[in-house]
Formats: C-alpha cells, sequence, structure tokens
C-alpha cells in the first residue's frame, strides 16, 4: 500500500446525480509523535490553497475496532462540478511540495472510497464535531433511501443532524453501499445518541416509527460502526 493515499487523487468523480452532493474519502495512519505536524501542514496548506466550493473536513477515527483502526481521515464534499474541478488541477509546486512534507510523517495509508450525499436532516449549519459512522449492506437501495427519509423527517431530535449516502467505489468484500452519519455537539451526546436528546412521549413515537422504518427499509445488514472527531474544517 502506497506510504499516503493523496497519491489516490488522480481518480476521477462519477456522476450519479446532478442534484446530490459528492464526496471522496481518505483514511490513513498518523504516530501520535506527529499528529500536530500533519495537522499543521494539511491546515497551512487547505487555508490558502483549497478548492473553491471544495469542503475540506480532518478527522481523527476516535472509536474503532482492529479491523477499522486507521488514525485519521480527510474528506473533500462539495458539488459534481466542484468535486470534479479539484481532481483536475493537476500538479503544482505548492501540491507537490505539500505531498513531499505530509508524506514524511504519515506512517501508512488504509483505505479510501468516493460516493455521493442523499439526504441530511438537523441543523448543518451548526457544527456537531463528534459524529457515529455506521457503514451498511442494503438490499433494496431504492426502499433504504425512501424509509430513511420518512423515518429521519418525523423522528430526528433537536441536537443531532444525521446523514446518508451511498458508497460507489472503495467498497471492502463486505459490500457496503450505504453510510449513515449521526453527529451530535459533544461527546455527552454522542454517548446518549438519539434517545437521549428525547422526551417520554416523542421516544414511545420514535419506538413506533423504527418499527415501520424495519419493516419497510428492504433488507440492511450492519458492517462497521466507529465514531470521529473532527479537528478541522476548510
Amino acid at each position: 500500500m502506497r506510504k499516503f493515499i493523496f497519491y489516490l487523487l488522480l481518480l476521477t468523480a462519477i456522476s450519479i446525480n446532478a442534484q446530490e452532493s459528492y464526496f471522496t474519502i481518505y483514511n490513513f495512519s498518523v504516530e501520535p509523535q506527529n499528529e500536530a505536524t500533519v495537522y499543521k501542514l494539511v491546515n497551512d496548506y487547505y487555508s490558502t490553497n483549497k478548492t473553491e466550493g471544495v469542503t475540506v473536513s480532518f478527522y481523527e477515527n476516535h472509536f474503532n475496532d482492529n479491523g477499522n483502526n486507521f488514525t485519521h481521515s480527510i474528506v473533500f464534499s462539495g458539488s459534481f462540478d466542484d468535486i470534479g474541478n479539484m481532481y483536475s488541477l493537476g500538479n503544482n509546486d505548492a501540491w507537490n511540495l505539500f505531498l513531499t512534507k505530509v508524506n514524511q510523517h504519515i506512517k501508512e495509508g488504509f483505505s479510501s472510497a468516493m460516493g455521493t450525499s442523499i439526504a441530511s436532516y438537523g441543523d448543518v449549519d451548526t457544527s456537531h464535531p463528534v459524529q457515529k459512522y455506521i457503514l451498511l449492506h442494503v438490499e433494496d437501495g431504492d426502499a433504504f433511501d425512501a424509509a430513511y427519509k420518512v423515518f429521519n423527517s418525523k423522528h430526528n431530535p433537536d441536537g443531532r443532524i444525521t446523514m446518508m449516502g451511498n458508497i460507489t467505489a472503495g467498497q471492502s468484500p463486505y459490500g457496503e453501499n450505504r453510510w449513515v452519519v449521526n453527529g451530535f455537539k459533544d461527546f455527552k451526546a454522542a454517548i446518549g445518541g438519539a434517545n437521549k436528546l428525547l422526551s417520554e412521549q416523542a421516544l414511545e413515537e420514535r419506538g413506533k416509527g423504527w418499527d415501520e422504518f424495519r419493516s419497510t427499509h428492504g433488507g440492511v445488514t450492519l458492517v462497521r460502526t466507529g465514531l470521529r472527531v473532527l479537528l478541522g474544517q476548510w
């Protein structure tokens, strides 16, 4: 595996739906003594060299199983045109210097993927830096997407954002084809989850909605879960 997964930036985003937003994600590992240096390099570069319309997010992979134990992720998100423009920039002196410096502090690359964002609920304009991510294999994508939208349009509590999308490249042998991210304002809220943010009556209604979701989502297998923390965003 290449030492630094940013070399995979030669990939091209795939068009699925012009109304969707697109993302690419790169997961890698950094030794503890190099974490501050890597963050500074990423911050310095993307503070002045970010592609217009593309959001760059840098995460720590905080809770994970031993098959998912990379330390950090960087995510690029934006419209089809904006993500495509980023991947069309090619080499330049600033980019090559950035790669050279960062490569010296990256232990190894882990994985990468791309896909789209299909739906989101909650106050996405407010920071929710502690995020539980869930990777799923769904048997009927259309049924799952519809059921997710029905459930979360009614039962997503204040204080949480939830986002869902698909994975178009970079799946593991387990076949994950949908991702869900539930974001919270702090660790306490993330530990409690959605149920702790609801009144007793709302919790009862959510339980009924969950039963309906399970009966209509078309079949889902859990592949993996974890929790990440947003370290920086540009």
